[in-house]
């Protein structure tokens, strides 16, 4: 069936929320939220095939080596798998003394003593009740009155008080949600609300936490900010009260909702590592995290062995990060594009010169490094690719610095070379093209054999031997310095003429092991430009190697 020409036949536009004094568009976050995993709930509910026990241990213990205080670690009456599993986390002594579980149940009381049950003996622990108050649940799924789905969440909370009351050696923390919030009428949430709170009776010691998810994501991300505010502004006692994010990606802006929601006044957010979740997913608490930590707010989460966090979260979840996922996919550090990675590679040469800690290249909003991530996948080459990457490569790989306009000279070699493969450039690839079009002389014309110097007055005598297209020759040339004696050694000889425009040298390595790269820019006798570069362990035969491959690209 073809889509709608006319789609508002089918589908309604989401109602604004009227708050002309809204005062989230101009704040700004400054400190990071309370934090919530519901990766071993939310995000294991959404496998194909869900997590077994040891797969749920791998991954509570990575949540709390990220630094993670509150994990939503499952459904217990949903199973023996989640109860058994969150028993054993009790049991177990598992849980950090500064970590606090929570378990998710709806708000009947078999489930409820059910959950409480599992966490018996717990130091601390959040128990989060739900139901769903918006019209269209309501009037299709429980065909209930508004007040009917209020009773429901009052004797929710009634449950809640009296099964802690069973249970007093655990501190018992409460959370409650109005499901599907963003699409329910605001004045309804919050009677709603209050109608728990009466119940019971939070404090700002001991505040309620009052979860209010974007079940499916309905509107702009916008719309939930006004939701927040409105909510944050009309709730009772706002110090006795956390306001908590659970936002979906249905329309891909989960990260964005959860953001403006912050803007809006919420204290805290809920997420799955990489966006993990029902349908799209649940907004993605590495993206929010180091979103916060790019514009110099600590997240208090570490992500600084990011790769190590994804090899567990792909292996416990069977899903895989994709490679353009903000901060973590495998490309997103990663420049083809030449004018990209020319900004990149001055970049990175600007911060070396400021030698400051203030982080400021061009296309990499964060630095790598304090992801664990190397800079040596920042640049890759392949034909769309330009001199600067290839620059790059030479340089962080081999220590070859080409001046500029001998790395415009290289680029048109390289780029065959990938046109011819259809593939990605490696670091090899380059250097074996570098190598084949500069350095190498086997299979030149001129080749050196040896060579030494002498001084007549204020000039250079260049005295070299040489293979000439095979053939062993003794040649000798005066100039003013040695490499003007080499070129008018070559030059006496039948070779080209030549005249040096640029010549640049540099050490490579260290100690014992350093040696010195020269590169030469030539003009010919017919007005074409020649690079030659050459290297050894002696910078001047680097120099005289250079112009021997200036000579052979004549």
């Amino acid at each position: 069936m073809p889509m709608l020409s006319d789609p508002a036949q089918k589908y309604r536009p989401f109602a604004p929320v009227n708050l002309p004094d809204r005062i989230w568009p101009s704040r700004q976050i400054t400190s990071a939220p309370r934090w919530l995993s519901t990766d071993l709930r939310d995000g294991n509910q959404a496998l194909i095939d869900p997590m077994n026990a040891d797969k749920k241990q791998r991954f509570f213990d990575l949540l709390v080596s990220i630094g993670l205080k509150e994990i939503e670690v499952g459904f217990p009456a949903s199973g023996a798998t989640d109860f058994d599993f969150i028993a054993g986390l009790v049991r177990g002594g598992h849980i950090p003394d500064n970590v606090m579980v929570q378990v998710l149940t709806q708000a009947r009381a078999d489930l409820i003593a059910t959950s409480f049950d599992s966490l018996a003996g717990a130091k601390q622990a959040i128990v989060h009740v739900y139901n769903a108050l918006a019209p269209a649940w309501r009037r299709i799924v429980f065909q209930m009155e508004p007040a009917e789905v209020k009773e429901i969440a009052v004797s929710a909370a009634k449950m809640l008080r009296d099964n802690a009351a069973r249970l007093p050696d655990t501190d018992w923390h409460f959370q409650y949600s109005p499901e599907c919030f963003s699409s329910s009428e605001l004045d309804l949430s919050l009677e709603v609300c209050s109608a728990v709170m009466d119940v019971l009776c939070p404090t700002p010691e001991k505040p309620i936490i009052f979860n209010l998810p974007a079940t499916v994501e309905a509107s702009t991300p916008n719309i939930y900010a006004d939701q927040i505010e409105y909510f944050c502004r009309n709730i009772p006692r706002r110090d006795a009260v956390v306001v908590s994010l659970h936002t979906h990606n249905d329309r891909g802006t989960g990260v964005a909702a959860a953001e403006l929601g912050m803007l809006a006044g919420a204290d805290r957010v809920e997420g799955c590592l990489f966006g993990n979740g029902e349908r799209t997913g649940n907004s993605c608490l590495v993206t929010i995290a180091l979103n916060l930590y790019s514009q110099g707010v600590a997240p208090k989460l570490d992500f600084s062995d990011i790769d190590a966090i994804i090899e567990t979260v792909e292996y416990c979840n069977q899903l895989p990060v994709h490679p353009r996922h903000p901060y973590g996919g495998e490309l997103v550090y990663t420049a083809f594009s030449g004018s990209h990675q020319d900004a990149i590679k001055k970049g990175f040469a600007a911060q070396d010169a400021r030698n400051d800690d203030i982080w400021e290249v061009p296309y990499l909003p964060i630095d790598p490094a304090d992801l664990g991530r190397s800079y040596e996948a920042v640049i890759r080459v392949n034909s769309q690719s330009g001199k600067g990457g290839i620059a790059w490569v030479l340089d962080k790989d081999y220590g070859l610095k080409l001046p500029k306009r001998m790395q415009a000279a290289i680029a048109p070699h390289v780029q065959s070379l990938a046109d011819q493969t259809g593939r990605e450039m490696t670091s090899a690839d380059i250097m074996a093209v570098f190598d084949a079009t500069y350095l190498a002389e086997d299979g030149r014309r001129l080749r050196l054999l040896d060579w030494a110097e002498s001084h007549a007055g204020a000039d250079r005598i260049f005295i070299g031997t040489l293979s000439i297209d095979g053939r062993e020759v003794r040649l000798s040339g005066r100039g003013k310095g040695l490499m003007s004696s080499v070129i008018a050694a070559l030059s006496d000889a039948g070779g080209p003429v030549m005249e040096i425009l640029d010549y640049s040298e540099h050490a490579m390595g260290q100690g014992t092991d350093v040696r010195a790269a020269a590169y030469v820019e030539c003009r010919l006798a017919d007005g074409r430009i020649v690079f030659g570069a050459g290297v050894d362990e002696d910078v001047a035969t680097a120099s005289v190697r250079a112009i021997l491959s200036a000579a052979n690209g004549a």
